[in-house]
């Protein structure tokens, strides 16, 4: 209606010229110049009109409730916030995402008749993410703590965890039976449960982006040590990997007195995702994909059948 309207104040303009033809060329220019602006305004107000409506229906969306499910089957799309974290969430040699999180998420989103979208982000950064609805799960060996479970609404627990002590496999014998990390530089992921631990045992911490990013700096003689997951350490140190150099020697949890950890799927809070994923996963654990899966990638003994 509005594009016809801005069609009608031209060909209005262009008659109105061609009526004046016999006048002088001053006059001409003076109604071009009206007609051009006339137009000019009329495609301003479009504009505004449009930008105005599309703030409107994103208030609206974000405002009414509107189910989560529905969302995300009427884009098409269930994007799914990851970091490289091997054995969960890691990109194959083609640049595919796959590990046992990237797996069940691409199964998830096929059961909901829409495909999975991975993208990486800052994990300090993963509530406002979720919240801001550039994606639409967090799912990547979160771990449920109480500021996630506060910020967030969880799935069940899929996975149980602990966080270890990463050190160079030639300087193992000097960190076993550790009970304090004072006087040690540690890398972590910054944002992870692996962060508190370290800093809940004395360590001076040094936050990088990634659990593999820690590696790089033990490797690289840069820190100390890092604290990084059970899973991923059992996939990416020690023979057979690019870290055959490193080895894991303490479980922080036990060192601290804590109970393992558990993994959980984070959604945003009111999200009816959490019910649908509930669902799709108890039928998964009955039917034997959640156990083959992990199977594949080496978690069978830390994965919940529950």
């Amino acid at each position: 209606m509005k594009k016809r309207m801005i069609c009608a104040l031209v060909l209005a303009a262009a008659v109105a010229l061609s009526a004046c033809g016999s006048s002088s060329e001053e006059s001409s220019a003076s109604q071009t110049e009206a007609a051009s602006e006339t137009v000019a305004e009329a495609q301003e107000t479009e504009a505004s009109a449009e930008a105005d409506t599309s703030a409107e229906s994103a208030a609206e969306a974000e405002g009414s409730g509107e189910s989560d499910v529905a969302y995300v089957q009427d884009k098409g799309s269930l994007v799914v916030g990851i970091t490289n974290f091997e054995p969960m969430d890691y990109p194959d040699a083609d640049g595919n995402w796959i590990g046992f999180d990237a797996d069940m998420a691409k199964a998830f989103a096929e059961s909901l008749g829409v495909e999975a979208e991975f993208i990486e982000i800052n994990w300090d950064y993963k509530v406002m993410e979720l919240d801001g609805r550039n994606i639409d799960c967090v799912w990547n060996g979160m771990t449920l703590t109480d500021e996630v479970t506060a910020s967030m609404d969880t799935s069940v627990p899929y996975c149980e965890n602990a966080q270890v002590l990463v050190v160079p496999a030639d300087k193992a014998s000097e960190y076993e039976g550790l009970t304090s990390l004072e006087g040690l530089n540690v890398a972590v992921e910054s944002g992870s449960a692996g962060e508190d631990a370290a800093e809940a045992l004395g360590a001076a911490t040094v936050p990088v982006l990634t659990q593999a990013d820690t590696l790089m700096e033990v490797s690289a003689g840069t820190s100390d040590a890092a604290v990084i997951d059970l899973l991923m350490a059992g996939a990416m140190i020690g023979e057979g990997t690019s870290y055959e150099d490193l080895t894991f020697t303490l479980n922080l949890n036990e060192a601290q007195g804590l109970p393992s950890e558990q993994y959980g799927v984070g959604f945003r809070q009111g999200s009816d995702l959490v019910d649908a994923f509930n669902e799709f996963w108890a039928q998964k654990v009955e039917d034997g994909t959640v156990l083959e899966t992990a199977t594949v990638y080496g978690l069978q003994d830390a994965v919940i059948l529950e």
